[in-house]
């Protein structure tokens, strides 16, 4: 069994990956760090909005950021990912051995019903 996630920050890390602004900030972080100018580029909103965003990610521990000089450095911190994905891996497996019960004991009845037809 994994161990166990704290909820709260994985709660953070999920409502910041709910928005698709935030996750294409994700992916562009996971080629390298990146400037805030560089990453606001493609997208058609204001700075201080785009900024909004990165506070998000920043907030949910997704990214981090340096100063140096005027300029903003963007880089993306990959443990809460890892938390998210092996919290999503323990649901996964949770939910697939209950479904594997419930089609054994589907099967069960099944094969009980059939027996006592004949």
């Amino acid at each position: 069994m994994s161990q166990a996630v704290d909820i709260s920050p994985l709660s953070d890390v999920f409502y910041a990956l709910a928005d698709p602004t935030r996750r294409a900030i994700v992916s562009v972080l996971g080629r390298g760090p990146e400037t805030v100018s560089a990453l606001a580029a493609p997208f058609t909103m204001a700075l201080p909005s785009f900024m909004k965003h990165l506070q998000v990610l920043e907030r949910s521990g997704l990214i981090r950021s340096r100063k140096t000089g005027r300029v903003r450095t963007c880089e993306l911190v990959p443990q809460p990912l890892s938390d998210a994905q092996q919290w999503l891996a323990d649901q996964r497996a949770m939910w697939e051995a209950r479904t594997d019960r419930l089609a054994a004991l589907v099967e069960a009845l099944h094969q009980e019903e059939q027996s006592d037809a004949e």
